[in-house]
């Protein structure tokens, strides 16, 4: 079944929750443990679907030049102008691509250790498929894990604007047709400073992260120094995010 399904890593948001983060780069492109978002989202669905542009595709918008430049080769891009599609929009952007493939989809603002096999086990390959972590129903702030969308599905998905929950969950949950599967596990959608450090933080272990090139001679605590940051002797950052020389971002 896996060779009938593409994967699809969302990242074309402007990350406006995660200022001031999403001033210095795009949201998709913030390291968690010195991985980008985005790389790590392709990590996760490369085991089930396969790696490579034909199989896995990143939808931009937000800084589109600079993500496209860091996807390279890796993977299809999908690049929304004038606007943003949102979710739903993203996905039926690319029914081209897919060329009559279903697709799992991903939100590459996420962090999770979480598999997404459960998403593919037992598929019938008509159903939508939602994999939710911290409940066992489809509710607006469960953490969704992925998604997978047949390919009958993906051709009623409208090209314009729109989320997955609102023109596709929502209204097939009220006829019964989708399925839910609930699965425990880490997970953290970065949408917040307070959720980026908490997904930093849940990777390393409770260690602090500390991105290359970065110099520390002063004391970090639970906190996360950016690549070329520097943290003079004398300071004590703790639960912080140092961006670079003049933006620190202090959770409290």
């Amino acid at each position: 079944m896996a060779d009938s399904v593409a994967g699809i890593v969302l990242a074309a948001g402007v990350g406006s929750r995660l200022r001031p983060l999403t001033r210095f780069r795009p949201k998709a492109l913030c390291p968690v443990d010195n991985v980008p978002l985005v790389d790590l989202a392709l990590a996760r669905v490369a085991p089930v679907i396969g790696d490579g542009p034909d199989n896995l595709a990143v939808n931009v918008h937000h800084h589109a030049e600079q993500l496209t430049d860091h996807i390279g080769g890796r993977a299809h891009v999908s690049v929304e102008q004038p606007m943003a599609l949102g979710t739903a929009g993203a996905v039926a952007h690319l029914r081209p691509w897919l060329d009559g493939r279903a697709a799992l989809v991903v939100n590459g603002d996420t962090w999770s250790r979480i598999s997404l096999s459960p998403l593919l086990d037992g598929w019938d390959g008509a159903s939508v498929r939602v994999l939710v972590t911290g409940a066992a129903s489809l509710l607006p702030g469960v953490g969704v894990v992925g998604s997978l969308l047949p390919t009958d599905v993906i051709a009623t998905l409208p090209h314009r604007p729109a989320g997955l929950y609102e023109a596709c969950w929502k209204p097939m949950l009220a006829e019964g047709r989708v399925d839910v599967v609930s699965e425990e596990g880490p997970f953290v959608s970065c949408d917040r400073p307070a959720d980026y450090l908490a997904a930093n933080m849940a990777s390393s272990g409770g260690t602090s992260v500390i991105g290359a090139g970065a110099v520390v001679r002063g004391t970090v605590t639970r906190s996360v120094v950016w690549p070329g940051a520097t943290v003079a002797e004398g300071e004590w950052l703790v639960d912080a995010i140092r961006i670079d020389d003049h933006v620190t971002v202090l959770v409290r």
